[in-house]
């Protein structure tokens, strides 16, 4: 099936603080909108690049917030101002993906839609985009929630897990029996070594009706009114419905709203693309590729001796001697310097940033 027509759209999430990744990744200045492997490309882009390949680009939303839109603007000069959608009040992923699939559906009631996080690792584009071709053939022909699934390669307790239920008609796209988010480190061993579970790569694919019914089946006081009070309604209209209903939104993210909030016919397909969220210090150093010593260097300029296992990210026009280093994050941006064990426990940076917050204000953070 060809993808690039102009019922298919994709809505890129842009609007996260990225506080795992702290102190690199700053709530001014998030990771979507850093180039953390020096490419010359920041995640945002690599993710819009990704899908301008396959896409209209003008069917290519972007969902932020008040705080990032001239970084978004700044970045991706291409994309109209229309096709960015910008929270009035920070609300988590889905009350804006329930607006754009809004949007979109008001402009094309046939359309079909990919929903992607903006900082994700992607390593083999064409096994990408033959994903996303199945994924869109499918949901044009059945009213689903197509969550794309990864198999686990290691028991990542800082991701989410989809337990495969029955096979549908289709090879590799199964109902979804169960979802859980974040689990102990026990239950995601027994997870991945069950066979049984993929990790939720956050990106989902649907059409604009069933993703635009499902929300209003999660949030029914405020789409509802819109769509069916005025169904003629100007973008001026809508701009000014949602400033006034926005707030109404519950904090809820995509992931918590569509596969444990939603009865709806959820499905998740097998997918094999090379993937790799880049939240944690700890997800980075697995994917990377290890210097002598296994170490992961991010373009970066060091003088390592006696190292091993250690994760290392520092400024430009910076140079660094280590010696005798083991299992450590070495992380400079902006003065501050965070040197720690390399936990697979995102939760410490966190304790962290929220310490530096109450001892130091939000100069640092």
């Amino acid at each position: 099936m060809e993808i690039n027509n102009n019922k298919n759209y994709c809505v890129i999430l842009a609007g996260g603080r990225g506080q795992r990744l702290w102190p690199v990744s700053r709530e001014q200045y998030p990771k979507q909108f850093l180039d953390l492997f020096g490419t010359g490309r920041t995640l945002l882009q690599t993710t819009y690049d990704r899908f301008a390949r396959l896409l209209p680009k003008d069917n290519i939303l972007i969902c932020t917030c008040a705080g990032y839109l001239e970084l978004v603007k700044e970045q991706l000069p291409e994309v109209d101002t229309k096709n960015i959608i910008v929270e009035p009040i920070h609300r988590n992923t889905a009350p804006s993906v329930a607006w754009a699939a809004m949007r979109i559906h008001h402009h094309t009631p046939d359309a079909n839609i990919i929903v992607s996080p903006s900082d994700q690792l992607i390593l083999n584009e064409s096994s990408f985009e033959h994903s996303m071709e199945v994924g869109i053939s499918y949901v044009t022909r059945n009213n689903v929630l197509l969550a794309m699934g990864v198999k686990p390669t290691r028991a990542e307790p800082g991701y989410g897990y989809i337990q495969l239920g029955d096979l549908s008609c289709k090879p590799d796209v199964f109902e979804v029996k169960s979802f859980t988010e974040k689990p102990e480190r026990e239950f995601a061993r027994m997870f991945m070594e069950s066979g049984e579970f993929y990790w939720n790569t956050g990106i989902f694919i649907s059409n604009a009706y069933h993703l635009l019914d499902t929300f209003e089946h999660v949030f029914p006081p405020v789409l509802r009114e819109l769509r069916y009070d005025n169904p003629n309604y100007t973008e001026e209209e809508e701009a000014k419905f949602v400033a006034d209903n926005y707030p109404r939104y519950p904090n809820l993210s995509l992931d918590y709203a569509i596969l444990e909030q939603s009865n709806n016919n959820v499905y998740v397909m097998k997918c094999d693309f090379g993937w790799a969220d880049l939240g944690t210090w700890h997800a980075i150093y697995e994917v990377m590729h290890k210097v002598p010593d296994d170490n992961v260097v991010m373009d970066s300029e060091v003088i390592l001796e006696d190292c091993k296992n250690n994760i290392i990210k520092l400024p430009k026009g910076k140079l660094g001697v280590f010696n005798g280093l083991e299992g450590y994050i070495v992380a400079e941006e902006d003065g501050v310097l965070l040197i720690c064990k390399k936990s697979d426990n995102s939760s410490m940076v966190k304790k962290y940033v929220n310490e530096v917050r109450i001892k130091y204000g939000d100069e640092f953070v």
